[in-house]
């Protein structure tokens, strides 16, 4: 890598005897193999992280509501402080029955194991789709955060779901989760 030459030019300077110079020469390949290397790195690691645009498509205004069946549908409510609320099929009957839970965006048993679970009971109880007729229905309150709903239509994407929504919290919703803490 380095090379010390103990002549300067093959010569001695007059009056000085055996002093000698020595010219230092540095090999730069390494060098140049390095960056080399970084630039291959970061060129790869751009290309690699690249973001993802997901496809959301948004019903018109004003259009005709399209039915929908209770079994498959899966009702997400997202409040403040990512409080996760969930319920089965309509939002009056589910009241009545006292069946909205909460849940949150845990890896191992948060709103993914629910997304599952309910995948799981519609490939046994409905024959037509199957696990392809869940709706995800997500519905943020007024304090939800942006977060929260990214990581409910993640859940979706994750899991499979080809139908979802996102849509506003209707006032009968939203005065439960206001008295809910």
């Amino acid at each position: 890598m380095t090379e010390i030459t103990t002549e300067a030019n093959g010569r001695l300077k007059p009056g000085f005897g055996h002093q000698r110079k020595s010219c230092l020469r540095i090999d730069m390949t390494p060098m140049v193999d390095l960056g080399f290397i970084l630039i291959t790195f970061f060129v790869i690691t751009v290309q690699l992280s690249k973001p993802v645009a997901l496809n959301l498509i948004m019903p018109k205004e004003g259009g005709d509501p399209t039915p929908l069946g209770e079994s498959g549908a899966l009702t997400v409510l997202l409040k403040d402080n990512d409080h996760v609320y969930y319920y089965n099929g309509k939002w009056s009957a589910a009241l009545l029955k006292k069946e909205i839970y909460t849940t949150n965006f845990s890896v191992k048993n948060g709103l993914g194991q629910i997304v599952r679970e309910k995948q799981q009971w519609l490939d046994g109880h409905d024959r037509k789709e199957g696990r392809k007729g869940l709706m995800l229905l997500i519905k943020p309150g007024h304090g939800a955060s942006y977060r929260s709903v990214i990581d409910a239509l993640d859940e979706a994407t994750i899991n499979g779901i080809k139908k979802y929504a996102v849509l506003s919290t209707d006032k009968e919703e939203m005065e439960w989760m206001n008295k809910t803490r």
